[in-house]
């Protein structure tokens, strides 16, 4: 049997990949020496295995985490972003956080033209930077390595120049309380976005109603929209739309 603890450990892992001791004790806000523990117990059990200093689940250690996430729940992140794609125009501007469902939208934009994109992603910027006339922007600053995003201070200084009709974000966990994400740069950059925009999108599919995130991205009152695959809970539903927003399901 898994202690909570343990199983907050294996969640991370599968949203973030490889991880050392010391950020996982910074998200479960306990010591290193309890994550060791933690992590020895679920080493033994054949939960994880570790690699260089971190650890990582069992049989994806060699594979990015960013490409694994590509393949979770691919064809409810596909249909969100086909809705959200259907809703904006050629030669419309669009401000875009990284995330593995706006990779997906940004898939389904390549059919567009004459878009201006500002993303943070380098996925999304290869994707869609040659596509149609489009101008795209990307912001600077440290890659993450798992993602290929940038943070930091110099890429929210740079993405808050723009003001875009679409700022759309993916989201780590969403409950009745709002928009939530597990790490303070992702949940900066996101709520950065949606101030730079008109039409606030936030995307995200089932899998992430009723996880609690570390960090708060914004209240649902801070959203225009929110955009999944399937039916929220109950009191996602009502506290959405008691702030006046509106659901999308695709």
């Amino acid at each position: 049997m898994l202690s909570s603890r343990q199983d907050r450990i294996i969640t991370f892992l599968q949203d973030r990949g490889r991880m050392g001791a010391g950020e996982l004790a910074t998200l479960l806000g306990v010591s290193a020496e309890t994550v060791r523990r933690d992590v020895r117990g679920l080493e033994d059990a054949g939960h994880l295995v570790r690699a260089h200093g971190a650890v990582g689940l069992a049989g994806q250690l060699g594979e990015a985490p960013f490409e694994r996430r590509m393949r979770e729940n691919a064809e409810a992140k596909r249909r969100i972003a086909r809705a959200v794609a259907a809703t904006i125009r050629d030669g419309e501007a669009v401000m875009l956080d990284t995330g593995t469902t706006t990779s997906f939208l940004a898939r389904e934009l390549v059919r567009h033209r004459g878009l201006t994109v500002i993303t943070n992603s380098s996925d999304i910027a290869r994707t869609l930077a040659t596509q149609n006339g489009n101008r795209v922007y990307m912001a600077g600053g440290e890659l993450r390595p798992d993602s290929g995003a940038a943070f930091g201070k110099s890429a929210l200084d740079f993405v808050a120049q723009f003001s875009v009709r679409h700022a759309v974000i993916s989201a780590g966990a969403v409950d009745g309380g709002g928009i939530m994400d597990v790490d303070l740069d992702e949940a900066e950059f996101a709520r950065m976005v949606l101030a730079r925009g008109e039409r606030r999108i936030v995307v995200t599919d089932h899998t992430k109603f009723g996880r609690r995130g570390l960090i708060r991205v914004c209240g649902f009152d801070g959203i225009g929209e929110l955009v999944t695959d399937l039916p929220p809970p109950p009191e996602v539903a009502e506290a959405l739309a008691a702030a006046g927003g509106r659901l999308i399901v695709a």
